[in-house]
């Protein structure tokens, strides 16, 4: 059995019960988010109806409630605590707390040098995303949650990035990063990744013209130069001395097996 978040709102598995409507699906995401805390009824009536809930508020919110027990799975309960409810969801899985367990691993490995197993950590975080999260609820959880989940998210991605780079797979990266700075394109941090990676392949030209780019969009849309970490890159493309991989994967090339001395088998010119 498993909640999810980091996508469609639901819960999966062998008997699970299907979530009815968006009140419900808000509800329970956001008492998942809450990490076992109490969320007070005043917190979730807003997170449900915003700012101009009905007349009924109340007793509509007992009710989302009471039906929302019924479908939880065994071993989870949801309770009533002053001045809200906790939901304790006991050893079913949520994937956001497994997203946040593997990239918490990822960063460490990529901290202490093990960049092929943070590479490795990262990718499986970052695989636990169906689409956009927090699909199915309310805008006002959306814009009360969705950042910081997609912050989250996005740094990951970023690290993995730091990852592969670092074991030389930079030509590889070169269309991925396109995209996402065509996605981001005020995020400089993917901007220097793409710097790098172009630099590595011999596009110095390319690498500088993306820092030219870098300049006039963050003056144009944020009304600023680019940071520090950005433009000691483009010093080091300027001068080439842009450091190379880090730890850079070995390739083992295998060729054909050495000709045979043996007279009934002779070799092959």
């Amino acid at each position: 059995m498993e909640f999810r978040i980091l996508g469609p709102v639901e819960l999966v598995g062998d008997g699970a019960t299907r979530l009815a409507g968006v009140k419900q699906r808000t509800l329970l995401a956001a008492l998942l988010l809450a990490g076992g805390r109490v969320l007070s009824d005043a917190l979730l009536k807003n997170r449900l109806w915003g700012t101009d809930p009905p007349a009924t508020v109340t007793a509509q919110l007992y009710a989302h409630v009471s039906e929302l027990r019924k479908r939880l799975p065994a071993g989870v309960r949801l309770e009533r605590r002053s001045p809200g409810y906790r939901l304790d969801i006991g050893d079913v899985t949520l994937d956001w707390h497994l997203f946040r367990r593997l990239a918490g691993r990822g960063l460490a490995g990529l901290a202490d040098g093990r960049h092929a197993q943070a590479a490795e950590d990262l990718t499986a975080a970052l695989e636990l995303r169906r689409g956009p999260a927090l699909a199915g609820v309310t805008e006002q959880l959306v814009d009360a949650e969705g950042p910081f989940i997609e912050e989250a998210y996005t740094a990951a991605l970023e690290s993995r990035i730091d990852a592969d780079l670092a074991l030389g797979r930079h030509t590889s990266l070169v269309p991925e990063l396109v995209r996402l700075v065509a996605e981001n394109p005020v995020r400089e941090r993917l901007r220097g990744q793409l710097m790098t990676a172009l630099h590595r392949c011999g596009r110095k030209a390319d690498a500088l013209a993306v820092y030219a780019e870098s300049r006039r969009v963050l003056r144009e849309e944020l009304g600023m130069d680019p940071g520090h970490d950005l433009r000691r890159l483009h010093q080091a493309v300027l001068t080439d001395s842009l450091a190379g991989p880090e730890a850079a994967e070995r390739i083992t090339l295998t060729g054909p097996p050495a000709p045979s001395d043996d007279a009934d088998h002779p070799a092959i010119p």
